[in-house]
């Protein structure tokens, strides 16, 4: 008698124990006092810098415009918000058999480094997309001294 025994694929299983345990980590690691009145809902942001500037892009889809702010005091920049919930009238012969989009308030604040221009920030939204840019100061070109051995 044969015995079909399926395979499975050891390098899949891992990649999703992997991935599971990173998030456990994750989350285990952002709890804070003040994480606990949070919402789950919290976008995804993405930061790059070059030496001109440092660009932040945060992705919040469903979110209005005017239920975003973005703030900076003492080089710490805050984004908040609020995605509401789409309150629609049920019809009675319908039921909600499972629902994972999520809503809340959401606050994320970043340290900004020395050397950003306050004056000339600029934040844009369009089709669900955060972009900020803050450029960075002119620098001032390194001097040489020269040191003299007596």
């Amino acid at each position: 008698m044969e015995k079909n025994i399926a395979k499975r694929d050891s390098h899949l299983s891992l990649n999703t124990f992997k991935n599971r345990f990173d998030k456990l980590f994750e989350d285990f690691f952002a709890f804070t006092p003040s994480t606990l009145f949070q919402s789950d809902w919290n976008p995804k942001f993405d930061m790059e810098e070059d030496e001109k500037s440092i660009q932040i892009i945060a992705e919040m889809p469903g979110i209005d415009e005017k239920d975003i702010q973005v703030s900076l005091d003492n080089n710490m920049l805050t984004i908040s918000g609020e995605k509401k919930e789409e309150i629609e009238e049920k019809d009675k012969n319908k039921s909600v058999v499972f629902s994972e989009r999520k809503f809340g308030s959401f606050s994320r604040s970043i340290a900004m480094p020395d050397g950003i221009n306050t004056d000339e920030i600029k934040a844009n939204f369009k089709k669900g997309i955060l972009n900020i840019n803050i450029p960075k100061e002119k620098s001032v070109k390194p001097k040489k001294i020269q040191i003299q051995v007596n």
